[in-house]
C-alpha cells in the first residue's frame, strides 16, 4: 500500500498588478463595490508581449516545485495540467510543459474541470501513485483569463473577478499510509452546466460560421455567470464535501490546521469558515491580492501558506473547490 504526498510547491504570478482603481478608469465600477461583493482589491494580468501564456506560467511554477522537491525534470513520471484556458484548442498544455521541461517521452494529461481542476488533478495523481503506475507526478494549475474578458461596463460583473497565475505541486510515493493524501471526494452536477460557462467557442459553431456572423453584440464569447445561483450552490457543496472528507479521514472540524478553499469569492470562504467555526488562523485566503485564478487558485494559496510557515509537518490540510460544471471536490492531506 502506498500513499502520495506533496514534496514540492511552486507558484508564479505575472508582475502586472491591476487594482480596482485601475478598473474604475475603464468601466463603471468602484473599489468599494468590488470589495464589498468579492473581497478583491487587485489581481495580476498578463501584459501582451511579456512572454507569458498558460503553459509558460505553468512551467515557471513547476520549475520551482521540482527544485523544492529535490528532483530534476527527468525525475517526473507524469504531468497533469489543470486549466480552463489552454494555450490552444488542441493540443493540451500538458505536452507543452513536457517539451519546455525537456522531459523525454513523459505522459501528459490535461484536466478540464475549471475551478475544481486542481482538486481533480490531485485526486487523479493520487490514484496513479497508489496503484504503483507512477512515482513522481507533477500537478499544475494555470490560467490566463485576462485576454478573454469583457473589460467594459457590460462585462464588469465577471471581469473584475478573474486574474492570471499558476501554481504547481510535485507528488511522490510514500510507504507511510498515515501521511500525505488520505482521501479525496469528487462530484459533478451537469444540469447546471450553463450557469457558469463560456459557450461561444464550441464545435457547433466552426470558424466559417463565426466569421460570417461578425456580430459585435454577441457576448457568448465572454464568460457567463449566474452569480447568486452559483453562490447559493457553492456554500452548500463546499460544506457537504468538506464534511464528507472529515468523516472519511476520521477528523473533527476543530482539528483542521489549514483550510484552503478555491479562491472564488471571499464571501463564500467566510460563509464556510463561519459554518465550521474556524478561526482566521485556520483558513487561508489570498483572493484580495490575486482575484479568482480558477484552477491555479488552490496551488497558489497552498504554496503561499507553506512558504509562510502555516503548513508544516503534522498539519491537517483541507483543500476544497466548487466551480463550473457544476463540479466540486475535496482533498484531505496529513502534511
Amino acid at each position: 500500500m502506498y500513499n502520495s504526498k506533496i514534496i514540492g510547491l511552486g507558484k508564479y504570478l505575472p508582475e502586472n498588478v491591476v487594482t480596482n482603481t485601475d478598473l474604475e478608469k475603464i468601466m463603471e465600477t468602484s473599489d468599494a463595490w468590488i470589495q464589498e461583493r468579492t473581497g478583491i482589491k487587485e489581481r495580476r494580468h498578463i501584459l501582451k508581449g511579456d512572454g507569458n501564456s498558460t503553459s509558460v506560467m505553468g512551467v515557471k511554477a513547476a520549475k520551482i516545485a521540482i527544485e523544492r522537491a529535490g528532483l530534476t525534470p527527468n525525475d517526473i513520471d507524469f504531468i497533469l495540467f489543470a486549466t480552463l484556458s489552454p494555450d490552444y484548442y488542441f493540443p493540451g498544455s500538458g505536452v507543452l510543459v513536457q517539451e519546455a521541461l525537456a522531459i523525454p517521452d513523459c505522459p501528459a494529461m490535461d484536466i478540464r474541470m475549471q475551478c475544481s481542476g486542481f482538486v481533480y488533478a490531485l485526486a487523479t495523481a493520487d490514484q496513479f501513485i497508489k496503484t504503483g503506475m507512477y512515482k513522481n507526478v507533477l500537478v499544475i494549475g494555470s490560467e490566463y483569463h485576462s485576454g478573454g474578458l469583457d473589460m467594459t461596463t457590460r462585462g464588469r460583473n465577471i471581469s473584475v473577478i478573474f486574474g492570471d497565475g499558476a501554481g504547481a505541486a510535485v507528488l511522490t510515493r510514500s510507504e507511510n499510509t498515515k501521511e500525505g493524501i488520505l482521501c479525496s471526494h469528487l462530484h459533478s452536477e451537469g444540469k447546471h452546466a450553463e450557469e457558469l460557462s463560456l459557450i461561444g467557442p464550441n464545435t457547433g459553431r466552426w470558424v466559417p460560421e463565426i466569421l460570417s456572423a461578425n456580430d459585435p453584440d454577441d457576448i457568448s464569447y465572454y464568460p457567463y455567470m449566474n452569480g447568486q445561483f452559483v453562490f447559493k450552490n457553492a456554500v452548500v457543496r463546499f460544506s457537504e464535501v468538506i464534511n464528507k472528507g472529515l468523516v472519511t479521514a476520521g477528523w473533527k472540524k476543530e482539528e483542521i490546521g489549514m483550510l484552503i478553499p478555491h479562491q472564488a469569492n471571499l464571501r463564500i470562504a467566510q460563509f464556510v469558515q463561519k459554518k465550521f467555526g474556524l478561526s482566521d488562523a485556520q483558513v487561508y485566503n489570498n483572493i484580495e491580492r490575486y482575484g479568482n485564478t480558477t484552477a491555479a487558485s488552490i496551488p497558489i494559496a497552498l504554496t503561499e501558506a507553506w512558504e509562510e510557515g502555516k503548513v508544516v509537518q503534522g498539519t491537517k490540510v483541507v483543500l476544497a473547490a466548487f466551480g463550473s460544471g457544476f463540479t466540486w471536490g475535496s482533498v484531505m492531506i496529513q502534511w
